[in-house]
């Protein structure tokens, strides 16, 4: 009697998964596909007899399944094409037939480390004589002008610490001085723009593994602000991101140099009110000769250092906003816009029952969206 229990239980068991079995899943290549049971063919079979709403939702079925073996399809095709595919006719995986390729991200990052590695690993050895070339000759001319700046600069503190009085020396030197620091700030610049466009270049060419637009856009936003919405071809966006990092830049250099300028001033002042007696004539050493109190240039350097850090978050912010917002587009770029995506509002006219008042006219809208 036992043994009849236990067989019958199993029955039951077993004829409640296959009532409980949906669609079967099968795994081809690395991706699940959703194929439709017998159930579900019949309904599909019978589509014309369904109401319109369960009808939509039978097609957006047969849609995904159409698109997810188009899809399928076209990774066999690239195998194909590319040569990962055995005598069986089965997918070679990716990571047996080509065991030392690297994904973009690890390109990237190692070429940031090692300028010139993604010319090597995208073999494009033509371009790593202009990049060394570009980077080393703007290197060493930006050093060179540096070493004729520092002497200058020297020279230049000295006379402003002696008189603030403006003569013809002084102005002479200053105009040399910054025609020296102009050189070296421009062989900087160009230095730098030639490392992050090679960067970038490495993360353009990289075609080793199948990357979406959608990663490329975001890397090339992350190497340099407003280039994952050049790629993106929302070319108006650039200037604006651009600009908008630009102008912070400003705004940090600005309250920077303003924040060195009084720190400096409230130095020399707290030291002449601590050791007068180092101070012969009896006026400090600051730039504004004892004008302003302690306290008062103790608050301007406050002042200047809180405004810096805080325009160094919002250009943080402006930057991840940037790369988030490329990222996005990116992902907008395929989304479905066609007559599928409807909203329907028609007018309501139906029956409902109460206790109270029995049956009851009911007015209002129909609401129907289709995606």
């Amino acid at each position: 009697m036992l043994l009849v229990v236990f067989i019958a239980f199993g029955c039951g068991v077993a004829s409640a998964q296959n009532l409980m079995r949906g669609r079967k899943q099968i795994v081809t290549g690395g991706v699940l596909i959703e194929t439709v049971d017998s159930l579900e063919q019949a309904r599909l079979d019978s589509l014309e007899n369904l109401p319109n709403d369960v009808k939509r939702m039978s097609e957006k079925r047969a849609k995904r399944l159409a698109d997810s073996l188009a899809r399928v399809q076209r990774q066999r095709q690239r195998a194909i094409e590319m040569g990962r595919v055995d005598d069986d006719g089965n997918i070679i995986p990716r990571e047996k037939w080509f065991a030392d390729s690297m994904s973009l991200s690890r390109v990237t990052i190692t070429s940031a480390v090692l300028p010139g590695y993604g010319q090597i690993y995208n073999k494009q050895y033509w371009k790593l004589p202009v990049l060394y070339g570009t980077m080393g000759a703007s290197i060493g001319l930006a050093v060179h002008f540096g070493g004729k700046y520092k002497p200058l600069k020297r020279e230049y503190d000295a006379m402003i610490a002696e008189s603030l009085s403006r003569t013809e020396e002084l102005n002479t030197l200053q105009r040399q001085m910054i025609r020296e620091n102009t050189k070296k700030q421009v062989f900087m610049f160009t230095a730098l723009a030639s490392y992050i466009y090679f960067l970038g270049d490495a993360a353009m060419n990289y075609s080793t593994n199948e990357v979406s637009d959608v990663k490329k856009a975001t890397t090339m936003s992350l190497i340099f602000p407003g280039a994952g919405q050049v790629y993106n071809k929302s070319y108006w966006k650039a200037p604006i991101v651009i600009g908008g990092l630009a102008s912070m830049i400003y705004v940090i250099d600005w309250n920077n140099r303003g924040f060195q300028r009084f720190k400096k001033a409230h130095s020399l002042r707290a030291d002449f009110d601590q050791n007068p007696d180092n101070y012969p004539d009896g006026v400090s050493k600051d730039e504004f000769r004892g004008r302003y109190s302690t306290t008062f240039l103790k608050n301007l350097r406050d002042s200047y250092r809180r405004n810096r850090d805080l325009s160094i978050l919002l250009t943080a912010g402006v930057y991840v906003f940037q790369a988030v917002d490329a990222h996005v587009d990116a992902h907008l770029k395929d989304f479905d816009v066609s007559d599928n995506l409807t909203v329907d509002l028609n007018p309501l006219f139906d029956y409902q029952y109460s206790q109270i008042n029995g049956v009851d006219p009911v007015f209002g809208f129909n609401l129907n969206l289709t995606f």
